[in-house]
């Protein structure tokens, strides 16, 4: 490469195609050469069948090769007779020129006075006695090893990047690193400004920016740069989002790559990847290294080592490790990482000196949701006045990620209604979709059941709409959609803490539906699978992990570092665990009962919402107001419920549960 980063002109590139043409040339010339202008063999025969085929005159000339192999030349009238036939045509069905036997001689000079005599007697037109080289020879045998050897490389050059050079080009370079380097002039377009929500996170992720283009201003002061951040969160949330924007703003190069780069199937690869990787990034100092989904490599190292005495992901973290943080480390290098599973990570990755920083990317609230969709409508056909505000209000719990498949299945929903603008109906059927899953109107579904269902659903709704701290219903459907056959949905309030009469409120409306299977035809069915599983998970987090049941205590079970996960023994006792497993079985059992109170005492409304639901199959929160009355608790505002489809999150009936629980967090 010339000092201005073009290709030199004078520069020749061989194609490894060349190569193997040039091969077979050779192999093919040296057929040529070796064995005349023919292809075929010639046949092996005896001294006494020469002798005869010497005194019938078939034999036009012989010659010996270092006095003790002969090679037989017949006439054209020989060749045209039967017994020679077998040698009379070439591979290509062609008239072989010969030679067409060849036998080993004994005593030379015995078998060159017969030559004399046969000549004298014009039997023989012509011998001759001459040397023969084995390099010929050597260069034949070889050719299978050379051709052999030929296509394994051409096949781990494919199998490492193709013919090009770099990284992984060439079988010998299978150690350097996969990192891409974005160019910052020409591969970079995602800023700062893309980035919607995460607020606190891209202040730090800035700083970061600002340490690489002016360090002065902090090392003036006697600080030093931080070596790495952790970039950690929810699937969805932005994080190689925002590594992106960084490798936009900061104008320095950027080296990206996967934690799975570093793994290979060959012993030593990944650490020397790794040293590769810091090499470069060195060279281009200042410079940023973003290794994506770092788990993949920085898994806590186990005390017993299983997978055998050389762990090849140890070592690549262990190399890791001392480029970090190690003696003769370089300034100037900044290290992002991203990953989800931050409670597996080895405690020695996490200290400060390697990753100084951890920044937590959470789920976007109502105000950053709507600074999202702002982003991903930029690129729709959109109605007039479409009220962002509202959209934000239905999505809670959705990760960046999320949104942005909302804002695409509602343009996929809109062109397949031949619509010319993406409007409001169709991004609640896009969250209906996500949510709930596709539509299924032609499942065949027996009267029968579909009384059992709309009870099922109408005791949700009743109970919910009865309890002050249970989330406000928004639309009831019997349709089935997914894996369900019916579906509630509900604007659950976004909390930080929950307390434990709003996780009984909750767990009491969940049980409203086999509860009023219960109150309505005294029998319940299977329908009520995904609503155990949830109630059942709520009950067990009171008990043993938030410290909310009176009976075991302010005792909490919950590993945050999650290795508990690979214990085999349980952190209580036998006896613990029976109480654990009755106030669990207490707590849902409670709830049930409060359900089937409420129920009793409101059965004539519940079997009139049913009847509704029954006929409308879909009602919103305008039929339970004309039943039940306006709600005493969590009154919204008028412009958080819709007329038509509304929804944010769905509680299925049968199967599998979509729901999405609030639950506190650990502060």
């Amino acid at each position: 490469m010339t000092p201005n980063n073009k290709p030199n002109p004078k520069g020749m590139k061989i194609s490894p195609w060349l190569v193997y043409a040039v091969v077979i040339a050779i192999f093919l010339f040296i057929s040529f050469a070796t064995g005349g202008s023919s292809f075929q063999e010639p046949a092996k025969t005896t001294s006494s069948k020469f002798n005869s085929y010497l005194e019938s005159g078939d034999i036009q000339k012989v010659v010996v090769y270092n006095k003790t192999e002969a090679e037989v030349f017949l006439t054209e009238k020989a060749l045209k007779s039967a017994a020679h036939k077998a040698v009379a045509k070439d591979l290509l069905n062609r008239p072989n020129k010969g030679p067409h036997y060849t036998f080993d001689i004994g005593n030379d000079e015995i078998f060159q006075k017969k030559l004399e005599d046969a000549v004298a007697k014009g039997k023989l037109k012509d011998y001759n006695f001459v040397p023969k080289s084995n390099w010929s020879e050597i260069l034949i045998n070889l050719l299978p090893i050379l051709v052999i050897i030929v296509i394994w490389i051409f096949i781990m050059r494919r199998m490492n990047g193709g013919a090009g050079g770099g990284g992984g080009g060439q079988i010998f370079n299978i150690g350097k690193s996969k990192a891409k380097l974005f160019d910052e002039k020409t591969d970079i377009k995602t800023t700062f400004k893309d980035v919607a929500g995460l607020e606190g996170a891209k202040e730090e992720i800035q700083e970061i920016v600002e340490f690489l283009k002016h360090p002065e201003k902090y090392t003036n002061l006697g600080g030093k740069i931080p070596k790495g951040a952790l970039l950690v969160g929810p699937p969805g949330t932005g994080k190689t989002l925002l590594a992106k924007a960084v490798a936009g703003e900061a104008k320095v190069p950027f080296f990206s790559l996967s934690g799975s780069d570093f793994v290979e199937m060959f012993v030593g690869v990944g650490a020397s990847r790794v040293r590769d990787l810091f090499k470069q990034a060195k060279e281009k100092s200042p410079a940023i290294i973003f290794i994506d989904e770092i788990d993949a490599v920085g898994r806590a190292r186990g005390k017993s080592n299983f997978s055998g005495g050389n762990d090849e992901r140890e070592n690549t973290l262990n190399q890791l490790l001392t480029e970090m943080d190690g003696f003769g480390t370089n300034s100037n290098v900044i290290v992002l990482a991203a990953t989800n599973r931050a409670d597996v990570l080895d405690k020695a990755l996490l200290r400060a000196g390697r990753f100084d920083r951890q920044i937590f990317v959470d789920l976007p609230d109502i105000r950053e949701r709507k600074e999202i969709f702002e982003v991903h409508l930029k690129p729709l056909k959109k109605v007039e006045g479409l009220d962002t505000d509202f959209l934000a209000k239905q999505t809670p719990g959705f990760s960046g990620a999320d949104i942005a498949n909302v804002c695409n299945e509602a343009a996929l929903i809109a062109a397949r209604n031949n619509k010319e603008a993406v409007d409001k109906q169709d991004f609640l059927d896009a969250v209906d979709r996500i949510v709930g899953g596709l539509e299924k109107k032609n499942k065949i579904v027996t009267p029968e059941e579909k009384k059992a269902i709309a009870i099922h659903e109408a005791g949700h709704a009743t109970v919910s709409w009865m309890l002050e701290h249970a989330a406000p219903l928004v639309k009831v459907t019997i349709v089935p959609r997914g894996q369900s056959l019916g579906a509630a949905w509900y604007l659950p309030e976004e909390r930080l803490i929950v307390r434990p009469d709003q996780m009984l409120d909750e767990m009491c409306a969940t049980m409203g539906g086999r509860a009023a299977e219960k109150v309505t035809f005294n029998r319940i069915s299977t329908g009520a699978l995904s609503d155990l599983e949830k109630v059942s998970k709520q009950a067990r987090a009171m008990v043993t992990i938030y410290g909310l049941n009176e009976k075991i205590g302010n005792v909490t079970y919950y590993d945050s570092s999650g290795q508990s996960e690979y214990n085999f023994s349980k952190p209580y006792s036998e006896e613990t665990a029976k109480v654990i497993d009755e106030e669990i079985s207490a707590l849902i059992e409670s709830q049930y009962q409060r359900a089937i109170q409420i129920l009793e005492e409101n059965k004539d409304k519940l079997n009139s919402l049913a009847d509704i639901l029954i006929e409308k199959e879909v009602i919103f929160k305008d039929d339970l107001e004309a039943i039940f009355g306006k709600r005493k608790y969590g009154v919204q505002d008028a412009e958080e419920v819709v007329s038509a489809e509304s929804e944010a999150v769905s509680d299925i009936t049968t199967e599998e549960s979509t729901e999405t629980v609030t639950e506190s967090s650990d502060e």
